[in-house]
């Protein structure tokens, strides 16, 4: 329970944000609910006088079309042939009722005599306000599908023969109007399909039905004194109303997978154990309404979504955390894009690394601050469309997660090159890739999506707990670092250096030149990288691979045997270039001289190779000014860091 009774927490830590009205992607607005309320996509909004007269009426378009609606445990839950009618706004075969007389299928639906008689209770309780009791006023009449059919612009459309609804627009239709009515591009079925919100017309200022918080305040004051028995709560321990009625629509407005449920009495949620969901777990209706409420507002607001499966941070009294999926350079732009800063130990970053995040630990002065804040991690997904599950949580002092994050960030590190900035260039920076782009350093950037989702859970416990990367993530992103000619350049570059940052995690070394480092490993990687840029200096502005390039997956596993057919593709390329190939011959001969006789040797490599490859490389690359000649160092190949 404990990750319900955090999410109650946020809640009541956020009262200040319910109903104010944010965006996310792509500009679709979103809210955190407040309690007996839920979004639904309505199609046409009916606009009635303050006396509770018709005035207008017109069609949503797509990008209006979420409207935030008060909901009863009944109406959130229907389902089939059940008959709960939303409080207020509903389809329109709850709504009018004049349905019985232009419903293509008013039979099936004698649904208005049920909703107008709950509005009723509402509208003529104490709480109402005057908006509630103009829109009863107005649907008590029975006309609003003969008012949509007549008004000036007419929203619904008879059939010219019989006078009934028309189930779908054809030719045959065309005679009634020159353009296809704008009902039939928003309701997916027939019209009668429609979904209506109502509003209250005022000649001043007013606000919106589904956006005042009045309305809010006098729905919930009603509906709290309707709900049912009390019981204790296991999340608060106290006595509430109780609900086995629990919220869907989580991670979107067409999620019907619950977190929790009690209604399966006949398969195998009891299994003998209870006779009813209240027996093995008790939860209070206002606990259930603002836990889950907190929960959407949080994945709409800062959830990552891959496959279904949702991953989430926040805190407590502030919401907004780092979040540990993503790279250094999302976290702290500043603190990573110091490329020329390359002799960094993973200490020294950690300290700059950690002033960077410094605003996520310190957030004293904000409304609603606590010192003691917690930051909670969650993953959800559903294995069906019905049943969701917490795959994982976790609950961790906000300070305790920041040194983890920093710990991660400075330990498993390199130099990338493949983020950009915001003029669309390519940009270094130094520090942790984010776990999406290690799954696809390990298994190409058209894994499944199971095993990406897969992954990015298991990379969690590295990272919060410090544990070592799993052998068969770095043994993957190793083996297809060490295959360049399987991918274009921009991909094998993006994939050797997320290898590297996995296996400097266990070397913890630095990009920088190791020169007095003699393993065997490290000064063969060392070796092919001058064989690279040698050929690569020779061949100009061709942009085919080297014979490093092309021989590399097979070196990593014969390396004394590779390096001599690697050495003589060289010298043509040694004697295009003259005098000046002195300066990279050189450099072979002094790593060569680094070698035990004994270690020269054929014995597959250790991803200890691949680090010796990168630093070198990229230490040529930074001195062009060394070499002999600096204009034949002008390369602008893709293969460079």
């Amino acid at each position: 329970m404990s990750w319900l009774l955090n999410l109650y927490q946020t809640y009541e830590a956020n009262t200040g944000r319910i109903g104010k009205i944010e965006k996310r992607r792509k500009d679709q607005e979103f809210t955190l609910l407040p309690i007996a309320h839920t979004t639904q996509n309505a199609h046409i909004e009916v606009l009635v006088t303050e006396d509770g007269g018709f005035h207008s009426a017109r069609v949503l378009s797509k990008a209006e079309l979420e409207t935030l609606i008060p909901t009863t445990e009944d109406s959130s839950s229907r389902a089939g042939s059940s008959v709960f009618p939303f409080p207020l706004h509903d389809k329109l075969s709850y709504v009018a009722g004049d349905f019985a007389t232009y419903g293509r299928n008013s039979k099936k639906f004698p649904h208005y005599p049920k909703y107008i008689e709950e509005l009723a209770k509402w509208a003529n309780s104490e709480h109402a306000n005057a908006k509630v009791r103009s829109i009863y006023r107005y649907l008590q009449q029975g006309t609003l599908i003969h008012d949509l059919v007549h008004q000036p612009n007419p929203i619904l459309h008879l059939e010219p023969g019989d006078g009934k609804l028309i189930e779908k627009w054809d030719k045959t239709h065309e005679s009634l109007a020159p353009v296809k009515p704008d009902i039939f591009g928003v309701v997916a079925g027939p019209q009668e399909d429609a979904f209506v919100r109502f509003n209250v017309y005022t000649t001043g200022l007013y606000t919106d039905v589904w956006k005042d918080p009045e309305m809010y305040d006098s729905f919930i004051s009603y509906y709290k004194e309707v709900l049912g028995d009390e019981d204790v709560c296991y999340v608060t321990g106290e006595r509430q109303p109780a609900t086995e009625r629990h919220a869907k629509r989580i991670r979107h407005a067409g999620d019907n997978a619950k977190l929790i449920s009690s209604n399966d009495t006949s398969g195998f949620t009891f299994r003998g154990r209870f006779l009813t969901g209240s027996e093995a777990a008790s939860i209070s209706y206002d606990v259930s309404q603002k836990a889950h409420n907190a929960l959407k507002w949080l994945i709409n607001r800062q959830g990552k979504q891959h496959d279904q499966r949702v991953f989430l941070v926040w805190g407590n009294t502030a919401p907004d955390t780092a979040d540990p999926t993503e790279d250094a350079f999302e976290l702290d732009p500043g603190a990573v894009a110091t490329p020329e800063r390359i002799h960094y130990t993973w200490r020294e970053f950690a300290v700059e690394f950690a002033k960077g995040l410094s605003g996520y630990r310190n957030k004293v002065g904000e409304p609603g601050f606590d010192e003691q804040d917690n930051v909670n991690l969650l993953i959800l997904d559903s294995a069906t469309t019905g049943r969701m599950a917490v795959l994982y949580y976790r609950n961790l002092h906000k300070d305790t997660y920041i040194d983890r994050l920093v710990e991660w960030h400075s330990t498993c590190v390199w130099l990338h090159r493949y983020r950009k900035d915001a003029e669309g260039k390519y940009i270094e920076f130094y520090g942790a890739p984010a776990t999406k782009d290690i799954a696809f350093a390990a298994y190409g950037p058209r894994a499944d999506d199971k095993i990406v989702k897969g992954l990015m859970e298991r990379m969690l416990p590295c990272i919060l707990d410090g544990r070592r990367v799993p052998v068969d993530i770095v043994r993957s992103a190793v083996q297809r670092a060490s295959n360049p000619v399987a991918m274009d350049t921009w991909e094998w570059e993006k994939t050797l250096s997320i290898a590297c940052a996995l296996v400097n995690q266990e070397e913890e070394t630095h990009v920088a030149l190791d020169l007095e480092n003699d393993n065997r490993n490290y000064l063969f990687g060392r070796m092919l990288a001058v064989a690279d840029v040698l050929e690569r200096r020779a061949l100009g502005d061709e942009k085919r691979a080297t014979n490093a390039i092309r021989y590399m997956n097979e070196f990593a596993k014969h390396p004394a045997r590779t390096w001599s057919t690697i050495q003589q593709c060289l010298q043509p390329y040694q004697a295009r270039l003259g005098v000046t190939a002195t300066y990279w011959t050189k450099i072979i001969d002094e790593i060569g001289f680094q070698f035990k006789i004994k270690e020269f040797n054929n014995q597959p490599l250790s991803e200890l190779y691949l680090l010796g490859f990168y630093s070198q490389r990229h230490e040529l690359y930074q001195k062009k000014d060394k070499e002999p000649k600096p204009e034949l160092a002008a390369d602008t190949d893709t293969s460079s860091s």
